[in-house]
This record gives structure tokens, C-alpha cells and sequence, in this order.
């Protein structure tokens, strides 16, 4: 059974785990400083009323049995804790089959979440976290060496993530085929960081290097790291630097760190000069067929992921099982032009006319003062942040929450302003709430010179006109479609 464990890799296995488990902690921490005003009893889109009409089978979650904000309150708390003590070493502490209930309970603790989570959930990062922690069960501790079987099915995570996102992009817009989505892609991203505005303002032929370079990486890269060692190290290094870039030029919550984090489980650090210390070179009987059974899962799990890989009609981002076991991944298929925000805006006036002061609630991470520079959040997860996003593409993205959103900001909900960068009403709640959608672009270096604006914009239309409570309930629930 020698075969089965590759000591070479003890310090690639050590800093996936510790890295993976750092991500944990950052998972369960947005989740437990969000839940109340996303999900929870209260929230935009509560948990209790969305199990009503989702069987168990459908989205296994602790949260099905029973559910209330203090229960979610100590699973997230509960989750980010155990995390923090893997990241610390706790798991090569303890005996293996403790180890591996410690990643099991993460996985589970976090599954039980994602499932509940609805739309505010429904990222691809969200199932690459469970699909990497539920492997990281089966990666074992120090007390044994790292198993072959689960070191390649990283591999093989790893490879959907980039070659799944370059399928879809040279399948998707044109102007990645053109080489020109880069003259846009940092403008229009959906969280731009503080550098975006520096990477937008590249020379043109180095945005045609970038997207060149984005193609190797994902479509040609991927294939490497099946390669035999020093080759499949290299390529692993190749991921790694450009997640590093992406994460230099935007805020993608977790999506680049734990792309890092897989890439360096493929990394023999050996050949780079690091030394490792001598490791066990055998697996318990058990836990080597345990290995085997998981990898004939992985295997037979992987045929729908596969088969979007092959069609013409790949989708991106989805789970094709209810436990996110084995999914398929992709980004930016296609690239805005343009980018368009929805600024909020209450006033105290009880009737309000064109003479109206109107005060905007500004958001953490999305654009809405033109002077204020984009901060870097990621690997922290803004979630409202993102659905304003999508929902400035389309009102149907905004359907079920936006209208709830706007309730709670005419009651001055705390859990809601929380959310919140700036609450311009802290002593009562304004009297009237409105949307209006912008047309946002980067100034340039001679106006960022003369104004000290970073973003210009222009009003494009309303898009949700003054609205108010009115014995309760707003006077109007969802944003007019246009």
C-alpha cells in the first residue's frame, strides 16, 4: 500500500489545510455577522418560510429540522471556532479518526448553511469551499502520511475551477476571443478593489497581454498539473500568480484564496528547496479503502461536470447533487460594457416634492460616493453588496429581497443598517425611501486631478420610485419593472 501515500507532499497537505481552514473561519464569520437581516426570522428572505417549501432531500441542512436565529447564531459561531482551532494545529493533535470528525463537522456545519441560504448563497465559491472541505476530510493528519488518491482529486477540483472558467469564457463573449474584455472587465467588475481603477487605466496592449495570458493559464495551464513533477509544480505556481493578480485588481470574496489554496496542494515544495521533515509512508488499512471508496464517488459524481465541460451549452457554477460533492465552476462568461449602480436614498420630508432633501445610504464595498477609492474586502463575502449588483443588471435579480430591503430601511432595522457602510437617518427613520439607477464610469487621470473623484456617473432612470410604510408594510414591495 505503499503507493497510496505521497510523503513528498506532507507540507503541500499542511498548508492546504491551514489555509483551508482559514477560509472556514472567514465563511462562518460573514455568515454569522449577516444571517439576521439575509436569512434569519426576520431577514429579507427567512429561512423558516423558505424549509416550508424546500424538502430535506432537496437541501439537506440541520436547519430543516429545526431553525431560529440563535440556533444559526451557534452553528456559524461554533463553525468559525472549530476552524480557528484547525487553523491552529488542532487537528495533527489528535488521533485521525478525530481529525477527520473535526473537517466532517466543518463540512456539514457549512453544507447546513449554503443549503438555507437561497440567493444569497448562490455563489460558485460558496460549493468550491464544500467540495474542497469535504475532500480535506479524507486528507488525514500529521500522524499519517498524505494519501495519493486525495492529493490528485485536488488536482482534479483545481482543474474544473480554471478549465471550466476558460471554456466558458471562449465559448461566451467575443471579446475574449478578441482579446479586448480586459478594456472593460476592471470598470465593470461586480466589486471593484482599490487597485481596479489603476488596472483599468493600463496601456491597451498590456489588457491584450492580461486576457492572453488569462487563456494560457485556464485553458492550457489546467492540463499541466496531471503532468509529472517538476512540471505539475510549475503549472500550480502559474495558477498561483494569477489568482494573486486577480486578487490585486478586485475583490472576489474567497474565490481566488481558495484557488491559491488548492494550487499549493499541488506543489512538491521539496524541488524549491524547502525541507520536510520524515513522515509516515503507510495508511491504516481503513482509511486506504475509505480513500478508494471516495475516489470511485468522486469518479462517478463527475460524469454530469464533465459532460457540461463537453457541451456547447456549459453552464457555469452550478451543483448537480443537493451535497455540492462534485461541481462545475466558471467566471465571466460574458463582460459588461457598461456598469450601472442603484444608489438608495430616504428623506425625512413627510411629503416629498422636487425641493426634497434626499440622503443616500452608502454601501461597504460597491461604488456610490465618487470620491470614495473601492476597498479591499475579499476573502471577506459582502453579500448585499453583491445582489446590488446583479440586481443594477436586471430588476428580476432583485425580485424577492429588494422590496423586504426597503421595509427595513424605512423601520431603521439594525440588523439591516449593519449591512451598511452609512445610515444617513441614526436618530429616526426617514419617511420615504427611493432608487435610482446611475451610469458609472472611471474618471480619468485629468479629472481625477481637478475633482478627486474616482468614479464619474449620470442619472439613467428611477428605479424604484418614493416609497413609504404605510400601516406596516411598505406602500410598495418590489421595485417597478422597466
Amino acid at each position: 500500500m505503499d503507493w497510496l501515500v505521497a510523503p513528498d507532499y506532507w507540507l503541500a497537505r499542511l498548508v492546504f489545510q491551514r489555509g483551508l481552514a482559514g477560509l472556514y473561519v472567514v465563511a462562518f464569520t460573514a455568515a454569522a455577522l449577516q444571517f439576521r437581516a439575509l436569512i434569519g426570522e426576520h431577514g429579507m428572505l427567512p429561512v423558516p418560510r423558505y424549509v416550508r417549501f424546500v424538502p430535506f432531500l432537496r437541501a439537506p441542512s440541520l436547519f430543516q429540522l429545526h431553525y431560529s436565529d440563535r440556533m444559526f447564531a451557534l452553528c456559524a459561531g461554533g463553525g468559525a471556532a472549530l476552524a480557528a482551532a484547525v487553523t491552529g494545529g488542532a487537528a495533527d493533535a489528535v488521533p485521525l479518526g478525530a481529525a477527520m470528525a473535526m473537517w466532517a463537522v466543518l463540512w456539514a456545519l457549512y453544507l447546513s448553511i449554503v443549503n438555507v441560504g437561497q440567493t444569497w448563497y448562490a455563489f460558485g465559491w460558496e460549493s468550491l469551499l464544500l467540495e474542497a472541505g469535504f475532500l480535506a476530510v479524507f486528507l488525514g493528519n500529521s500522524s499519517v502520511g498524505p494519501p495519493v488518491l486525495v492529493l490528485w482529486l485536488l488536482r482534479w477540483v483545481l482543474f474544473r475551477v480554471e478549465f471550466g472558467a476558460g471554456l466558458i469564457k471562449m465559448r461566451g463573449d467575443p471579446c475574449w476571443r478578441k482579446l479586448t474584455c480586459l478594456y472593460f472587465h476592471h470598470e465593470t467588475q461586480p466589486m471593484p478593489g482599490p487597485l481596479s481603477w489603476f488596472f483599468h487605466h493600463l496601456p491597451r496592449p498590456l489588457h491584450r497581454v492580461e486576457c492572453a495570458a488569462n487563456h494560457v493559464t485556464q485553458l492550457l495551464v489546467p492540463v499541466l498539473l496531471f503532468a509529472p513533477q517538476p512540471v505539475a509544480t510549475g503549472a500550480a505556481c502559474a495558477v498561483v500568480a494569477t489568482q494573486l493578480w486577480l486578487v490585486l485588481s478586485g475583490n472576489f470574496a474567497w474565490l481566488n484564496w481558495i484557488t491559491v489554496v488548492l494550487a499549493l496542494s499541488a506543489v512538491d515544495f521539496g524541488r524549491l528547496g524547502i525541507r520536510q521533515p520524515a513522515v509516515q509512508d503507510r495508511l491504516p488499512l481503513w482509511f486506504a479503502v475509505l480513500g478508494c471508496v471516495l475516489t470511485a464517488l468522486v469518479l462517478v459524481l463527475s460524469y454530469h461536470p464533465v459532460r457540461n465541460l463537453l457541451s456547447r451549452r456549459q453552464v457555469m457554477n452550478r451543483s448537480f447533487d443537493p451535497l455540492h460533492l462534485v461541481n462545475t465552476y466558471g467566471a465571466f462568461g460574458s463582460v459588461g460594457r457598461t456598469r450601472d449602480e442603484i444608489v438608495v436614498e430616504g428623506t425625512a420630508d413627510p411629503l416629498p416634492h422636487h425641493e426634497s432633501r434626499w440622503l443616500a445610504y452608502e454601501f461597504k464595498g460597491k461604488p456610490g460616493d465618487v470620491r470614495r477609492l473601492p476597498r479591499p474586502f475579499a476573502p471577506y463575502h459582502l453579500r448585499l453588496d453583491w445582489l446590488m449588483w446583479f440586481a443594477a443588471l436586471s430588476p428580476g435579480y432583485a425580485r424577492d429581497w429588494f422590496g423586504p430591503f426597503v421595509t427595513r430601511l424605512l423601520e431603521n432595522d439594525r440588523d439591516t443598517l449593519r449591512l451598511l457602510r452609512h445610515n444617513p437617518f441614526p436618530d429616526a427613520p426617514p419617511r420615504y425611501v427611493r432608487a435610482r439607477l446611475y451610469r458609472y464610469r472611471y474618471t480619468t487621470w485629468q479629472e481625477l486631478r481637478s475633482t478627486g473623484a474616482w468614479w464619474h456617473r449620470r442619472l439613467v432612470r428611477e428605479y424604484l420610485p418614493p416609497t413609504r410604510l404605510a400601516g406596516g408594510p411598505a406602500a410598495q414591495e418590489r421595485p417597478r419593472e422597466t
